[in-house]
């Protein structure tokens, strides 16, 4: 038995060098994929901080000095509700496991009657504006939660909020003291006094 030795071509100079860039790339690429996959279970669920700190580095996402977080679904037109406002929404509020704790169609919501992250949101939003908001604890109900609600203690809220119209508290109860008027029975109606 013999053995035929096959001469082998010299390497050229340099392509070593890049076959271990190139290996190095993919491997760092490989890996960066992996993280990003991964990163989103692990926020999912690890605590509200590694949710939120994950989450604040989404695509549109924005964090307030506060620690709300919302992105805008469809940016609205016009002024922002101030404190002194009633706002018109339409809502679904979501636990982080996705499941659905409240909703509302057409709502009015005195913008300083909810809890302070949903009041700092709206005053963000315009009218026609769709948004989606991150509430952690403490800008939600924190450990004070409504007894006997679906809202278990410490939970980070999520919601889906459409802001129809607005309009100042004080226009409201005048349109509210003009029905009262109207009706029968009512102050100025039959039966008034």
């Amino acid at each position: 038995m013999s053995n035929t030795a096959v001469p082998l071509q010299p390497v050229q100079k340099g392509t070593l060098t890049r076959l271990c860039i190139g290996l190095a790339l993919v491997a760092a690429a490989g890996a960066a994929i992996a993280w990003s996959g991964t990163g989103a279970v692990v926020a999912q669920a690890g605590s509200n901080a590694d949710f939120l700190v994950w989450n604040k580095k989404q695509s549109g996402v924005v964090e307030t000095e506060s620690g709300l977080q919302y992105q805008v679904v469809k940016a609205g037109e016009g002024d922002s509700p101030t404190d002194a406002d009633v706002a018109l929404i339409n809502y679904v509020g979501t636990l982080r496991d996705g499941k659905q704790f409240d909703k509302g169609e057409r709502t009015p919501f005195p913008v300083t009657g909810v809890v302070p992250g949903f009041t700092e949101a709206l005053k963000l939003m315009q009218k026609g504006g769709k948004y989606r908001i991150w509430l952690k604890p403490e800008l939600a109900y924190g450990d004070k939660v409504p007894p006997g609600g679906p809202i278990p203690p410490d939970a980070l809220l999520t919601f889906d909020v459409e802001l129809i119209d607005f309009i100042p508290m004080a226009v409201l109860q005048q349109m509210q003291m003009q029905q009262q008027m109207q009706m029968p029975g009512g102050p100025g109606g039959p039966g008034g006094h």
